[in-house]
């Protein structure tokens, strides 16, 4: 009899988790109900989601319009195919709506059921736009150390975290990385008194130096995330972005900006780079458009890559599919939110939170714990050092991190962290008493762990 009556003990003998740890399940919290900003666990303990699910349930738990409508649009239409021939009303109506807000020169979509195939799916869409221009050897792509592209084996060969490559490396071929801009920790002296750059400026350089040592008729694109997310919540220099599109003009190299946590307004904007004046040549998304509620990511194109796309026939034609493209329940239920974050004002009540966390997260600084406290929009990092003065970290083996998530979660918090980086992205329905009291709590655990 395989069945068993403790949903605990079942879990333990059936699931596969995300990251799987025996060692790190053997207490898992067993979450039962959402509301707002708050997770409630099977003892009927209330805990502060301080990150939103995993970055992404944006406009809180428990939104019942959103459920009518994934219930509404599953009565009358519960799958049909995308592929060329067919199609349904919400993928037209979501891919219009993503057209009204994303970038200005973004204004065709693909549906994809999250972000590592929304990432696999810009690759290829590069390389194979660049094969069909006559110039089939620009296949290379480049991505940043510390970003985050997914788990599948493109994505994770993007993924600049060494941890993500030990399970099935090597990575693919055409992948490689160069040093992220961040400022804490990204080690830049100029080469001579004449170098007068700054270091957003120095950080960028790196790109066009890996390009030409590369070849720029090799390199198919750079991917990079707005602001780093996993990687710890690393906020580039304002001059980095519009130094990096000019390089990638400059070079004929396609700019893909993985969105996948900052795009639907985490950064106080509706997509990342609009901070810095930025457009894209690719743009991709997932989480924060059905705010978790449904899988569902995808992929916007440059008018020039539309174009390519629409005219290609034959052989040369655009060869890439997913059953569940444009999942007709998906699309409605991303219609649901986007409607729920427009009407609510959310894109500027995440600013304005957003502020209000960085401001109180800034008064932990004065713990010797804490080495920096940085963020953008409503997504912050608290990054937990040994010597403030020196920037040393701990000592892997003593789990600094690990021992300042277990105290906040004792006093009602949760989150995941990067190393001994502390992440911090709450829904944007969180109040400001909740914001308060996660500054509170974190700065009484990083206290209680590590004083």
């Amino acid at each position: 009899m395989l069945r068993k009556t403790d949903p605990l003990e079942s879990d333990r003998a059936f699931l596969i988790h995300s990251l799987h740890s025996a060692l790190e399940h053997e207490a898992p919290h067993l979450w039962t109900q959402g509301r707002g900003a708050v997770l409630v666990d099977a003892d009927g303990r209330e805990y502060l989601d301080a990150l939103a699910g995993l970055w992404n349930v944006n406009v809180g738990h428990g939104r019942e319009e959103i459920a009518q409508a994934a219930a509404e649009q599953m009565r009358t239409l519960a799958f049909a195919t995308t592929y060329a021939g067919s199609t349904n009303r919400p993928a037209i109506a979501l891919a219009q709506r993503l057209a009204e807000i994303s970038y200005p020169t973004i204004r065709r979509f693909f549906f994809t059921s999250g972000g590592a195939e929304a990432n696999e799916s810009a690759f290829k869409t590069a390389r194979w736009y660049w094969k069909i221009a006559g110039r089939p050897a620009k296949q290379k792509i480049i991505a940043l150390e510390r970003g985050y592209h997914g788990t599948t084996l493109a994505a994770m060969s993007a993924t600049g975290i060494d941890a993500y490559r030990q399970m099935c490396g090597p990575p693919a071929p055409g992948f490689l990385h160069i040093e992220s801009p961040y400022p804490y920790r990204f080690a830049w002296q100029p080469r001579s008194a004449l170098d007068r750059r700054t270091p957003g400026i120095a950080a960028a350089d790196l790109l066009a130096e890996a390009i030409e040592r590369e070849g720029a008729d090799t390199v198919a694109a750079f991917v990079a995330e707005p602001v780093q997310g996993a990687g710890g919540t690393i906020v580039p220099p304002a001059d980095y972005w519009p130094r990096i599109r000019e390089i990638c003009r400059r070079h004929e190299v396609l700019l893909i900006a993985d969105e996948v946590i900052t795009g639907f307004g985490r950064t106080g904007d509706w997509f990342g780079l609009a901070r810095w004046g930025v457009e894209p040549d690719l743009l991709t998304f997932a989480k924060g458009v059905t705010s978790g509620y449904f899988p569902l990511g995808g992929m916007g194109v440059s008018d020039a890559i539309a174009a390519a796309i629409q005219s290609a026939e034959g052989d040369n034609r655009w060869m890439h599919a997913f059953t569940a493209s444009a999942h007709p329940v998906g699309c409605a239920v991303a219609l649901a939110n986007l409607d729920i974050i427009e009407r609510e004002g959310l894109v500027e009540r995440a600013r304005e939170l957003g502020a209000r966390l960085l401001s109180g997260l800034k008064t932990l600084e004065v713990l010797p714990q804490v080495g920096e406290v940085r963020g953008l929009g409503l997504m912050a990092g608290v990054e937990l050092v040994a010597d403030r003065e020196t920037k040393t970290p701990y000592p892997a083996e003593f789990k600094a991190g690990q021992r300042v998530h277990a105290e906040t979660q004792k006093r009602g918090m949760f989150t995941r962290l990067r190393g001994d980086i502390y992440n911090l992205a709450p829904p944007f329905v969180t109040t400001s008493g909740q914001i308060d009291r996660m500054v509170e709590i974190l700065g009484e655990s990083i206290a209680a762990a590590l004083g």
